[in-house]
């Protein structure tokens, strides 16, 4: 799926978000919440480190997999 809407969430990246990292911070969201951020291959790996580090980290699914009750 080619979407030049959907940008990398690392700061200052401006390539497009192909991959799609859902995670859930439980001390805010419910068990089922789903929050996304997008990156582009370049940053899918720190991003998602990141994110692990903080046992947020749910998933990793390219960007067209996303459902609609993501985000």
């Amino acid at each position: 799926m080619h979407n030049p809407e959907i940008i990398c969430s690392a700061k200052g990246c401006r390539a497009e978000g192909v991959w799609a990292l859902r995670w859930n911070n439980p001390k805010l969201h419910t068990p089922e919440r789903r929050k996304v951020w997008t990156a582009c291959d370049e940053h899918r790996v720190s991003l998602s480190e990141f994110l692990d580090r903080r046992d947020f980290l749910k998933d990793v699914v390219p960007v067209g997999d996303l459902a609609p009750t993501d985000g």
